[in-house]
């Protein structure tokens, strides 16, 4: 029986620092409009209840707002991560 071995040699993340920092950036980013959510929803219960589009309430078009733009945000720290990966693996090697 043969055995498969990792698809890639293991090495240094030159990135791995910059990534790091985005993602925190990110998840603050992200805690911040989540917190609009929790705080609307503590101090001003009603207001997600108002209809805001096609018979939908506040709290629906937030919360289906905060799952897209939770997938939107892990888009763009891939791209930029791929983007730090190519230039500073490609800056080491050389």
């Amino acid at each position: 029986m043969m055995e498969h071995g990792p698809a890639i040699k293991p090495g240094n993340d030159a990135a791995s620092k910059k990534k790091s920092k985005l993602g925190v950036i990110l998840f603050i980013v992200y805690s911040i409009v989540y917190g609009g959510f929790v705080i609307i929803g503590v101090v001003n219960y009603e207001l997600m209840g108002k209809i805001i589009v096609k018979g939908q309430n506040l709290a629906v078009i937030y919360g289906f707002g905060l799952i897209v733009f939770a997938i939107i945000l892990g888009l763009i720290y891939n791209a930029i991560c791929t983007n730090y990966e190519n230039k500073m693996n490609k800056e080491e090697a050389s």
